[in-house]
């Protein structure tokens, strides 16, 4: 399903090691998933500078190999990945290791719970605007507060104001509409 050419090899590679754990395969956002009892536990793909597996509740692992990283650091929470710049780094044996940690933590229940968010402070061009206009601000509340999380750190990461204004013209029909920033990338998503 990876469509990343650069890696083709490597990444049938990947897929041949996974596919020897038994694990389903869904396909969720857009690539291969192998799930177990209806949780994702590792997928793999292809990037510009390397391929990578990435584990789902990595955070968990033990990882003596000491291999896996947070892609996203003060984002990303419990997905850690594991990086390949050559064929010649894979290790079946090494990679059906923490394949099999990541079920048996599966098995045991091992998922991290997103932590309660704080109040949502508003970025201050947002704020104006939906003071200026009640059906955006309407349509603002009846997002969910994940949704609005989303919006609102979508501006504040833009760090000019020119780009800040630029991204909340972007939003304001999708607000309206009551999409969410990246629903649109959610489409692929199977119902589990």
């Amino acid at each position: 399903m990876n469509k990343h050419e650069r890696w083709k090899e490597e990444l049938n590679l990947l897929r041949s090691i996974l596919e020897k754990t038994g694990l389903p395969v869904e396909i969720k956002w857009g690539a291969e998933v192998f799930t177990h009892q209806g949780a994702n536990v590792v997928a793999y793909g292809g990037f510009n500078d390397f391929f990578a597996l990435w584990f789902y509740q990595g955070v968990y692992l033990k990882d003596p190999l000491g291999v896996l990283i947070n892609a996203q650091e003060g984002k990303t929470k419990a997905l850690r990945q594991w990086r390949f710049r050559s064929i010649r780094e894979v290790n079946e044996k090494q990679i059906l290791a923490y394949v099999a940690e990541a079920v048996e933590n599966t098995e045991k229940g091992l998922v991290w719970k997103p932590e309660k968010a704080d109040t949502l402070s508003l970025p201050v061009e947002l704020e104006a605007r939906l003071n200026q206009d009640q059906g955006l601000s309407a349509a603002f509340d009846r997002l969910t507060p994940y949704k609005q999380r989303e919006y609102v750190e979508f501006i504040l990461e833009a760090k000019r104001d020119a780009t800040r204004v630029a991204r909340l013209e972007k939003i304001t029909p999708l607000i309206l509409a009551g999409t969410g920033l990246h629903d649109q990338y959610k489409k692929g998503r199977s119902n589990n």
